[in-house]
């Protein structure tokens, strides 16, 4: 019984450590981010990078050209061009899950702190009056709208860039929407975080 405690423990301990870190540069699978290929013609390909919310939108972008670059290296090519390049950022508010059981509606009722305020003998003056319209309920009570539930929300970004690139051999033209595929992964390789094996 101990051994199987122990196990579900340390599965739940590698889940959390695998979702607590950005996307490394990998090939996406249905499980887990990273980047995807797709060939349209011959030497015409589009490709995407996808992060977790800890991957920020700089180094989405940057794994994206590496893996422009890497592909067209493998490919035989010698430099790529962007024809079409887009990033898009998906936002969402979640709940944590987490409930502060010292933190309670009951204290931020209003009928409780309303009540209690007149029983205690406090005057109805215009402070009071004042308070009440702001959100006081009583000489001590504070209703915020964003923790009267005592759950906790996040916000949640996911960056993913997609991009088509044509490919082609020999000295690369003078343009800025070409790159050399050799100075690209040469440039970029300190700044990529490949997975642990």
């Amino acid at each position: 019984m101990k051994t199987l405690r122990l196990t579900s423990a340390l599965a739940a301990l590698a889940v959390l450590g695998a979702c607590a870190t950005a996307t490394p540069y990998q090939v996406a699978t249905d499980s887990q981010r990273g980047y995807a290929d797709q060939q349209i013609e011959s030497n015409r390909w589009q490709i995407s990078f996808a992060g977790n919310s800890l991957t920020d939108r700089e180094t989405v972008e940057t794994y994206l050209l590496y893996r422009a670059a890497e592909l067209t290296d493998m490919e035989g090519y010698d430099y790529f061009s962007v024809v079409q390049r887009a990033t898009d950022e998906n936002r969402r508010v979640v709940s944590t899950g987490f409930h502060d059981p010292f933190y309670s509606g009951f204290f931020c009722n209003y009928s409780f702190y309303g009540r209690a305020g007149r029983l205690s003998g406090y005057p109805r003056s215009w402070y009071g009056r004042r308070a009440a319209y702001r959100g006081f309920h009583g000489p001590f009570a504070y209703r915020d709208p964003f923790w009267d539930s005592g759950w906790d929300y996040r916000e949640i970004v996911r960056y993913e860039a997609t991009s088509e690139i044509i490919m082609g051999r020999g000295e690369k033209p003078d343009d800025p929407s070409f790159f050399n595929a050799d100075e690209v992964l040469m440039n970029l390789a300190g700044r990529i975080v490949r997975p642990d094996v």
